[in-house]
């Protein structure tokens, strides 16, 4: 046990010391992927990350990468709506899907919840983006968490692809925003809220948008090819091998 003990406090000296040095050059990227929802960056790496954006780089945020960072106002602003870590109104409005148009909705309430893990239809709300532009008006994803009650600015936000919360499900009883893009500065940015382990990674929808996603953050383009509905079906899960994936 004493071991164990001296072995932990060296390695958390050592990892200290690491993260205290870390200053990542983000010019090296022409796209920035995260499912990052930990300790706060360095301000100097918080400021060299807001620069990079603002002048052009990408960010993909994957699923809890939006509960991070809930103090950082321009990481807010990069990914529209996030969840808890206190989020609330303060932290801005939920995105509403009322008729055929986004609204936001000020209402007083907790930022980010979900109910139980479950398989849910993603229904394209842009068909014409270059991210969804060729998929499936709609498909059947895997057991995931449905991200619900998500708020923040949502500035420069375009919503690409919703689900229905099922309150029988512990959801919100509303359609909850799946696949976001943001302009920040002259950045792009593609926010997915799914993804949350790898049986939700598996499905071929989430590795479709994921990489069209990065493609088109880093590009502005998108050059896959389109994807039929014997590939990615409404009627059943359709999984890839996360070994094989291209």
């Amino acid at each position: 046990m004493k071991a164990w003990e001296a072995n932990e406090a060296v390695r958390k000296k050592e990892s200290k010391a690491a993260w205290d040095a870390w200053r990542p050059d983000f010019s090296q990227f022409d796209a920035v992927v995260s499912n990052y929802n930990g300790e706060l960056w360095p301000e100097e790496v918080r400021t060299a990350f807001e620069e990079y954006v603002k002048s052009g780089g990408g960010l993909v945020s994957v699923h809890a990468a939006n509960n991070a960072f809930s103090e950082w106002r321009a990481y807010n602003e990069m990914i529209a709506v996030g969840g808890w870590g206190g989020r609330s109104e303060l932290s801005g409005p939920y995105l509403r899907l009322r008729g055929d148009s986004w609204t936001e909705d000020p209402t007083k309430g907790k930022g980010g919840s979900h109910g139980a893990r479950h398989e849910f239809l993603v229904e394209i709300q842009d068909a014409e983006h270059p991210i969804t532009k060729g998929l499936p008006s709609k498909w059947l994803h895997a057991e995931d968490e449905l991200y619900d009650r998500l708020r923040g600015p949502a500035l420069n936000v375009k919503v690409l692809a919703a689900a229905f919360s099922d309150e029988e499900t512990g959801g919100s009883g509303e359609y909850e925003p799946m696949l976001m893009v943001v302009d920040y500065g002259k950045g792009r940015v593609f926010h997915t809220t799914l993804g949350h382990n790898t049986t939700a990674m598996s499905d071929v929808g989430f590795q479709e948008t994921v990489k069209r996603g990065v493609e088109w953050t880093a590009t502005g383009e998108v050059t896959f090819p389109p994807v039929d509905a014997t590939e990615l079906s409404s009627e059943e899960v359709s999984v890839r091998d996360l070994a094989v994936a291209e």
